[in-house]
């Protein structure tokens, strides 16, 4: 059977101050955006930027961490798998579906009180063996998150 490789790793900027929630099983989740800049010249040769919006979520001890340490404006490396989950929106009956990055390694680039500044900081370290990042049933978690306006960065 031929291997296959599920794997992104973003470096930007928090978007705005994580979500934290405990799921009705006990475990803790975070929910948060990061923002990744492209440069680039357009036809006429003037410089433009692309910024692209990831969704990105964290689970159990992950969470923690992400909800004590990480701050709208901070620089941040991590590391995940890209998941699509999707379910019946309750209001208007039709599929909904999310993509976002489950984070399995993580480091903070920003320093305490500063913003996007890029010394030090906290690192997660592999997070990949020492906490379990494997998302809950399908419906405990869509139950839990409302795409609202605020989520919509434009």
């Amino acid at each position: 059977m031929a291997r296959s490789v599920n794997k992104v790793i973003l470096l930007g900027n928090i978007g705005k101050d994580p979500e934290f929630k405990v799921l009705p099983s006990g475990q803790p989740v975070v929910n948060f955006s990061l923002a990744t800049s492209e440069r680039y010249k357009d036809q006429q040769g003037n410089q433009q930027e692309r910024t692209e919006w990831h969704n990105l979520v964290a689970y159990a001890k992950l969470a923690e961490i992400v909800r004590d340490y990480v701050k709208k404006g901070n620089k941040l490396y991590v590391e995940g798998r890209l998941t699509t989950r999707s379910w019946d929106d309750r209001e208007t009956n039709k599929k909904v579906y999310r993509t976002e990055i489950v984070l399995t390694d993580m480091t903070l680039l920003s320093g305490r009180g500063e913003e996007g500044g890029a010394s030090g900081g906290y690192s997660g370290g592999r997070s990949s063996g020492s906490y379990d990042q494997r998302p809950p049933a399908a419906d405990d978690y869509a139950q839990s998150t409302q795409i609202t306006d605020d989520d919509i960065p434009f």
